[in-house]
């Protein structure tokens, strides 16, 4: 299935002619009909004389709801450019024509209409006109067909035209990730939330759990309806409505897109080309404030441009756009910017979720350069070295290709021992640039907490991880692949040097000997005492010689086990443990029983109850 959007100036008769070739009328709203004007997206389907089935959206003409036809026409395959044969050329027409052309929307039909009002040589000049205004743009090849929507005059000629058109493209591309960018959300009396919108990529279907971004939420699909019809499963460039299970219509706003879980992760900042509208009434300067409209989403963004301080109207460049919220977009993804009155410009994703570039640096604009032209593996290789460790997923997104495209470039790239995989599962990939790094900030950071600390069996995994700046899923393939290459040695906790083994001097072990004299003394009420240096009692501790049991109390191990054991033998057949009973079976003070036993609760063995405790 294919979509077909409308664009030109208000008062052309845009709906009219949709009107007049569907039997749908697109004007939903009361002020539309009210007024004669269309303000929102409109919405009708028809089914050509080959079969084929196409979906349409009407788009506003009107300068003040630009807007609201940005929002319409991503997601477009076919253009109807709508010009009234008794006005020609208008400023919306060439604002709707440059925004086409930016979107890359290179398929479509001029349509004049209101051919009733107008003899053929005035009809002749104003077509003369329309194709002089193309000259250059991406429709500059289309073919023009007149119409009366009043009586009818020449719709076989256009319904036929769009026909062959149609006929004549190409199935969409699947990368199995689904995208629809939202331009609806409501709710349905006995259905619930419903969002409808243009299907891009992969397919949906019945059952499916999905992912609303960039919220992070997630839904449930209850059903699919195309044309008013339920489907278990829809395809890629279709036009649907989905009915969403498990989140509110307010949860989810226009602009939002709906997507599968866990794959694509919402860009703060993307570099990509860039493109000045002829037309602009101004250059573009570096830091320049504007509107960004992606998919259907609308948001405040800065440009920051690459390559010089500007780029003038008709000129192109290479920039990073800087929103003030998060967008989900991927490699390839169109877009447009506009100021407060005027479309200034547009382009094309190359990298999403990038960092801050330098600015008039040879090395950043070569590897624009690489991302815009080079092969797969090196749009792959590129877009890992941002975001690695990666998963193929996570670079499915990135690269805004299909995960079985980048296991290709990952393998070929792995063969040529540019990458290498992580983990047990060989779910993460990394740069061989960037797996030296991480090994030498691993082996660095290590020997750094040896040195100031020689005494302790390790670092704490998660001040570790903090080091290496790893989120959890690929800190433990890291570890793994540095356990595996014998740079780390870890355990339950900690994570040390193969080679690292704390020894005490003798100095040192004399002074672990006497305090170990000192808490051995009394032996369930320990001197609370501390002359031993904390770093020779933590090593004490993780070796297993002493058990701290707060702050102040540590018991000999031997002497700690054996009031566990009988606290817990105490206990048994659901008897009740009191502070009195322990400090009876021990002749110890209120301090130590209580001490010992809020221990006991913190290991789980037992769980207070009042004043009491219970075996777990």
């Amino acid at each position: 299935m294919f979509v077909v959007g409308t664009a030109g100036h208000v008062d052309h008769g845009k709906s009219t002619l949709i009107q007049a070739l569907t039997g749908i009328d697109p004007d939903r709203l009361l002020e539309e009909k009210s007024r004669g004007m269309t303000i929102e997206l409109g919405f009708a389907w028809l089914t050509l004389p080959s079969g084929a089935e196409i979906s349409i959206v009407d788009v506003p003409g009107h300068e003040r709801f630009i807007k609201n036809m940005l929002m319409g026409a991503g997601g477009v395959d076919v253009a109807l450019l709508i010009v009234a044969a008794d006005e020609g050329v208008m400023p919306q027409t060439r604002e709707h024509l440059a925004i086409l052309d930016l979107l890359g929307i290179d398929t479509g039909l001029i349509v004049m209409t209101k051919k009733d009002l107008v003899d053929q040589d005035w009809l002749d000049l104003v077509t003369l006109e329309v194709q002089e205004t193309l000259e250059g743009t991406s429709l500059e090849n289309a073919d023009v067909v007149a119409v009366s929507a009043e009586n009818g005059e020449g719709l076989d000629e256009f319904r036929a035209a769009l026909d062959k058109l149609i006929t004549g493209l190409l199935s969409h591309r699947s990368t199995g990730n689904p995208r629809l960018p939202v331009d609806r959300s409501f709710t349905i009396s006995g259905f619930g939330t419903v969002v409808t919108g243009t299907l891009a990529d992969g397919s949906l279907k019945v059952g499916q759990e999905v992912e609303i971004l960039p919220s992070g939420q997630r839904a449930r699909i209850r059903s699919l309806q195309v044309h008013e019809t339920s489907h278990d499963q829809v395809g890629p460039g279709t036009r649907l409505a989905v009915n969403l299970s498990g989140i509110g219509h307010s949860d989810i706003d226009r602009g939002d897109l709906l997507t599968t879980v866990g794959w694509l992760e919402s860009s703060s900042a993307f570099d990509a080309t860039f493109r000045v509208i002829p037309d602009a009434p101004r250059p573009v300067r570096h830091n320049h404030k504007v509107t960004l409209f992606a998919g259907t989403r609308e948001i405040p963004a800065t440009v920051r441009v690459l390559e010089g301080d500007q780029i003038a109207p008709g000129s192109s460049g290479w920039v990073q756009l800087r929103t003030t919220e998060k967008v989900p977009v991927v490699r390839g993804d169109s877009f447009v910017v506009r100021d407060t009155e005027n479309t200034l410009g547009g382009g094309q994703v190359l990298e999403p979720n990038a960092p801050r570039r330098k600015r008039n640096d040879a090395e950043t604009l070569s590897r624009l350069q690489t991302i815009a032209s080079g092969s797969s593996e090196d749009v792959t290789f590129n877009a890992l070295t941002d975001i690695e460790p990666a998963t193929i997923a996570q670079l499915a997104g990135s690269a805004g290709t299909s995960a079985d495209d980048i296991e290709a470039a990952i393998s070929t790239l792995e063969s040529e021992g540019r990458v290498k995989r992580l983990g047990s599962g060989n779910e993460f990939v990394i740069s061989i640039g960037g797996w030296e790094s991480l090994t030498g900030i691993a082996a660095s950071t290590l020997s750094s907490f040896h040195k100031t600390y020689p005494l302790r069996q390790g670092m704490p995994l998660q001040d570790f991880r903090g080091q290496l700046k790893l989120k959890t899923p690929a800190f433990t393939a890291v570890s793994a692949s540095l356990s595996a290459e014998e740079v780390i040695a870890t355990d339950d906790a900690t994570v040390r040097t193969p080679d690292h083994a704390p020894r005490l001097s003798s100095a040192q072990e004399s002074e672990a000997n006497e305090f170990m004299k000192l808490i051995s003394a009394d032996r369930y009420s320990p001197s609370t005492e501390r002359p031993v240096d904390i770093e020779i009692l933590q090593l004490l501790s993780d070796r297993g010689d002493v058990v701290r049991i707060s702050g102040d109390i540590v018991y000999p191990t031997g002497a700690y086990e054996e009031m566990e054991s009988k606290i817990l033998g105490s206990g048994t057949d659901g008897q009740e443990i009191t502070i009195t009973n322990v400090r009876e079976i021990f002749g110890t003070s209120r301090k130590y029983t209580l001490a010992v036993l809020e221990y006991m609760d913190s290991k789980d063995l037992t769980r207070r109850a009042g004043d009491s405790r219970f075996v777990r």
